[in-house]
């Protein structure tokens, strides 16, 4: 399989679902897309996790991200702990969850553990790390990220990126360390100083030591 980097397009699959049959891409449609899996149903961490996903279900709409899940587990396993975590975790999770049982999917999509010799089935197969893939309306990957089994997610981190690749695709800005929304961004060097203060507000440069770089730090409008 060719490896999956930023920039390359995510590849389509069939899967069966929590909410259905579905093909991925036209299941993105127009919208950017979150796919991530966590390495099995029941478990403590990922338990935690879709809990904490499921809250913040208006989070992902105000952005236009969908958001779905994936483990090596069968459909009637995640329907039964889907009831399970909409117990602890107070809520009522909505988004989808992809079988996939036979690891076609996560072997597509490099999923797979090769480190945590504990993080496998009864068989002794491997199960899932805790990938996440930010995908945008094209269909193209914007953000990867591994995680071990034993360490769970940061989705401040996961909407914060998000929030980051959106604003970029709209304005020609890029945004720096620690960058959250509403923070200062600096201005893409393809644009002008004088056409940078009609787009921005409170433009500032910064001329660094290496000769003829030219930092713009601005608020967007």
């Amino acid at each position: 399989m060719p490896t999956l980097r930023l920039g390359s397009t995510a590849p389509d699959f069939d899967a069966a679902t929590t909410k259905g049959p579905i093909k991925f891409h036209d299941w993105i449609g127009d919208s950017w897309a979150i796919l991530f899996s966590h390495p099995d149903d029941f478990t403590p961490v990922c338990t935690t996790e879709l809990a904490e996903v499921s809250r913040r279900a208006p989070d992902f709409e105000k952005r236009g991200v969908k958001v779905i899940g994936l483990s090596a587990n069968d459909l009637g396993s995640h329907e039964r702990w889907i009831v399970d975590i909409n117990e602890w975790g107070k809520t009522d999770l909505q988004f989808p969850i992809i079988a996939d049982a036979d690891r076609k999917i996560a072997t597509l999509y490099d999923m797979l553990d090769y480190q945590d010799a504990t993080n496998v089935d009864k068989k002794g197969l491997p199960l899932t790390v805790r990938t996440v893939f930010v995908i945008d309306p094209k269909k193209t990957i914007r953000l990867t990220i591994s995680y071990p089994a034993a360490s769970g997610r940061n989705f401040d981190e996961i909407i914060r990126v998000v929030d980051s690749l959106q604003l970029s695709d709209k304005h020609k800005v890029t945004t720096p360390v620690n960058w959250k929304q509403g923070d200062n961004v600096i201005v893409h060097p393809s644009v002008p100083t004088e056409d940078a203060k009609k787009l921005f507000n409170n433009v500032v440069e910064h001329k660094a030591s290496r000769p003829r770089t030219l930092w713009r730090i601005a608020r967007v409008c």
